[in-house]
């Protein structure tokens, strides 16, 4: 399975080992792929040996051939997805290969359904020209040769990628070109996202049926189930987090700082805890307290949790610096930044909290569980 995505939709995913550098677009190979090389040669070894007569560690080799030549073939439909969109004007943080295939890692997304349909094409293009040759090439060697089964090894490989990636579901491309169909009809890109993500849900459904329709009419090796079932779930998990960021950026203009940031309420240096919190309740008992240093410039900012966890009997004795954070160590946004660009700075500095500014006052302190309530409002977060 092959998908093309933004780097912050999917903060859970680690690149792995950086390999090297491919068109200048860094290249990682994922873990994972020592499992799937494993299935794979096992799988394919059996098979190989019979069709060419060969004892069973060449069968191994021709499996680990095939190991090899599928992972060229996603390398080749990942490229096709960066450099078309290189070719746009879009970025290329990097391609990386995993246990279900592949995925390449962009900083936006692209700007016009035209756009983006064609960077999702672009990859199964790819596979399905070097199918076509690897078929040919298939036809005109001799049978039964190692030759003819490195060809056929080659146009298997790219046949399958180009197949299954056209299914119009996502997190697959046919998914993405689905989904640039219905933006362009609607001019609506969540909700594109949103249909391409229930009908990804349909194609996994679709795909675990097969799965084990096949397996119990013996047309697909015992072996091979547990890994299609993965790649399965796998459509079912990233076809339902698609519809999620399809709702929750569709109320990205909702967020206003100024409104939904939390006020501060300025002490100085020094203030006993206790001190700070009585002040704070006569005039703002939501504001976040905010430490001045001697010539009044805001430095750090009480922690709420490390304040709570201090003995009621110990607060008059504590200063407030003794359970602040330094205004250095935290990210900040200007007042006036729009929900796009708020969104942006979240996935770049994940963090609890975010300074919010107005020049170089600072005007309000933002929770994260105050934006994902405003985005998620059905979600219950811990503040």
């Amino acid at each position: 399975m092959e998908q093309t995505r933004r780097p912050q939709r999917r903060p859970d995913r680690r690149p792995g080992l950086t390999v090297g550098r491919v068109f200048g677009v860094p290249l990682h190979l994922n873990g994972s792929m020592v499992l799937l090389a494993l299935l794979v040669t096992v799988m394919y070894a059996e098979f190989a040996r019979r069709q060419l007569d060969l004892p069973q560690f060449g069968g191994y080799l021709i499996g680990f051939g095939f190991v090899v030549s599928l992972l060229g073939s996603v390398l080749l439909h990942e490229l096709g997805h960066a450099l078309t969109a290189r070719r746009f004007g879009i970025g290329v943080r990097g391609i990386t290969l995993e246990l279900l295939g592949g995925y390449t890692e962009m900083d936006r997304d692209a700007p016009t359904p035209r756009v983006d349909l064609l960077v999702s094409l672009a990859g199964p293009a790819v596979s399905a020209v070097l199918g076509v040759v690897a078929v040919a090439a298939t036809l005109a060697l001799p049978d039964r040769t190692v030759a003819n089964q490195l060809a056929f090894q080659l146009a298997v490989s790219n046949v399958i990628v180009a197949l299954f990636n056209i299914l119009p579901g996502l997190p697959l491309d046919g998914g993405r070109a689905l989904r640039a169909a219905v933006w362009a009809l609607t001019r609506d890109r969540h909700r594109g996202t949103e249909v391409a993500g229930w009908v990804g849900r349909v194609v996994a459904v679709g795909t675990a049926a097969l799965v084990v329709l096949f397996t119990l009419t013996r047309d697909l090796a015992p072996l091979a189930l547990p890994l299609m079932l993965l790649v399965a779930f796998t459509l079912w998990r990233g076809a339902g987090q698609s519809i999620r960021v399809a709702r929750v950026s569709r109320r990205f203009p909702l967020i206003d700082l100024s409104r939904l940031a939390r006020p501060v309420f300025a002490v100085p240096t020094g203030t006993p805890l206790a001190e700070a919190q009585r002040r704070r309740a006569t005039t703002e008992p939501d504001a976040v307290l905010l430490v001045t240093d001697s010539a009044g410039r805001p430095h750090a900012l009480v922690d709420p949790a490390a304040a709570e966890a201090v003995p009621v009997e110990r607060r008059p004795w504590l200063a407030v610096d003794a359970v602040s954070r330094s205004l250095a160590g935290l990210p900040t946004m200007p007042v006036g930044l729009d929900g796009e660009r708020v969104m942006e700075t979240v996935q770049t500095h994940p963090g609890a909290q975010y300074v919010v500014t107005s020049g170089e006052d600072v005007v309000g302190v933002l929770h994260i569980a105050d934006l994902a309530q405003l985005l998620e409002p059905r979600r219950k977060m811990n503040t």
